[in-house]
């Protein structure tokens, strides 16, 4: 596994049991213990196509029920040990594209979910490696923004999510833009600009991935 996607995977399994199995987590509707299933299913079940394809979406819920059944442990053990070697989420590159967001991600999920959080102080590689993927996948994850949307770091780089009028301006660390844009609004500490109403309405569009 790749430098960053394993140091994520172990924090998130860290951060996961500690939690508890009924700890609540920024995922609506998910404990610690259904998003643990979520995360072991996506890599070691094809049923996780269901994730992306929507007629599959019935028999992926099913699988991840019964997943979350197993025992607490046995899920962040598998987490821990990642996917099997059959899998292509245990090829490097594809650990690296495909995880290193994704248990970023839901690391805060836990993490922000909890009354006693503080911010996390990322490394500038780390940052810069956030930044890159969301420049790659702005637009994607910000397709369904009812405005313009620009997301900037506080260095000035910019990328649209959005285009269209008015334009709302979200600045922050990558770390928080990236939250900001899977949907996380309201746990992602930026600094907001633009039509009070436009601002409003981003805050409650359904970004990211969904």
């Amino acid at each position: 596994m790749s430098t960053h996607a394993k140091r994520e995977r172990l924090l998130l399994a860290e951060l996961l049991e500690a939690a508890g199995p009924a700890a609540p987590t920024l995922c609506e509707g998910w404990t610690t213990r259904e998003l643990a299933a979520h995360v072991v299913v996506r890599e070691r079940r094809p049923e996780a196509a269901g994730i992306v394809l929507s007629p599959l979406r019935s028999r992926l819920e099913r699988v991840q029920a019964e997943y979350a059944a197993k025992p607490y442990e046995e899920l962040i053990q598998l987490i821990r040990t990642g996917p099997p070697r059959m899998s292509p989420f245990s090829l490097k590159p594809v650990d690296e594209a495909s995880n290193t967001v994704e248990f970023f991600v839901h690391a805060e999920d836990v993490r922000r979910a909890q009354p006693d959080w503080t911010p996390r102080e990322l490394d500038p590689l780390f940052a810069d490696v956030l930044w890159s993927r969301l420049e790659k996948g702005a637009r994607l994850l910000g397709r369904k923004a009812p405005v313009g949307l620009v997301l900037r770091r506080p260095n000035g780089q910019t990328t649209v999510a959005h285009r269209g009028t008015p334009v709302v301006t979200v600045t922050g660390d990558p770390g928080e833009l990236t939250l900001y844009a899977f949907g996380r609004q309201d746990a992602a500490h930026v600094e907001i600009e633009g039509d009070k109403d436009a601002v409003e309405r981003v805050g409650r569009a359904q970004l990211g991935m969904a």
